[in-house]
C-alpha cells in the first residue's frame, strides 16, 4: 500500500541539519504515527512521503521554505522584564522558552537577551530558515479509520492523543 491522502503511514526518522548535527530522531522511541495529506507534518516531507510503500529507506533535502519558513527579524521583539510571571518560581534567564500571548493565540519564545528590564524574544520557530536532512524508514501503512479522518490526525502509539 502507498502512502497518499488518508492513509495512516508510521515512520522512523532522524533529522539533521546541513551540518550533520542531529536535531531529532524516533529511533530511541515509537516510530511517528501520522495522518498523510492533513498537515500533520511539515510539507517538504509530507511531498517526499507520497507514493513511498512499507520497508521504503531513504533521505531528502527539505528547503527552509518546505519546512518550518524563512527566518523574519520582525519576529525578534524586545518585551518589559515585568510582561513576565514566572511559574513555579522559574527564573527569567537567557536560553529558555517561554510560552507568550499573540494575535495569533499563544506561541513559544526564545529568550534570546536580557538586558535591565528588556527582554529580548525570538518568536521565530527554532528551525526557521533553516535547510533539513531528514533520513526516513517507512515502518507500516495502513488506511485511517474513520474516527481518525474525523479528527484529522492519527489515533495509537505514537500518533496525537487528546
Amino acid at each position: 500500500m502507498k502512502i497518499s491522502k488518508d492513509k495512516v503511514a508510521q515512520i522512523h526518522y532522524t533529522l539533521t541539519n546541513t551540518e550533520g548535527d542531529l536535531l531529532d530522531t524516533s529511533l530511541q522511541r515509537e516510530p511517528l504515527l501520522y495522518l498523510h495529506g492533513h498537515g500533520s507534518l511539515i510539507q517538504g516531507l509530507e511531498n517526499a512521503l507520497e507514493d513511498k510503500v512499507k520497508g521504503d529507506k531513504f533521505g531528502v533535502e527539505i528547503p527552509s521554505e518546505n519546512a518550518y519558513g524563512e527566518y523574519h527579524e520582525q519576529l525578534v521583539q524586545i518585551v518589559p522584564k515585568s510582561g513576565f510571571q514566572s511559574e513555579g518560581g522559574e527564573e527569567l534567564v537567557e536560553g529558555i522558552q517561554v510560552q507568550v500571548e499573540t494575535n495569533n493565540g499563544l506561541t513559544v519564545g526564545l529568550v534570546t537577551k536580557i538586558e535591565g528590564e528588556d527582554v529580548t524574544l525570538d518568536l521565530n520557530h527554532p528551525l526557521a530558515g533553516m535547510d533539513l536532512m531528514f533520513e526516513v524508514e517507512i515502518v507500516d501503512v495502513r488506511e485511517a479509520t474513520k474516527e481518525e479522518l474525523e479528527h484529522g490526525h492519527a489515533h495509537g502509539a505514537g500518533g496525537h492523543h487528546h
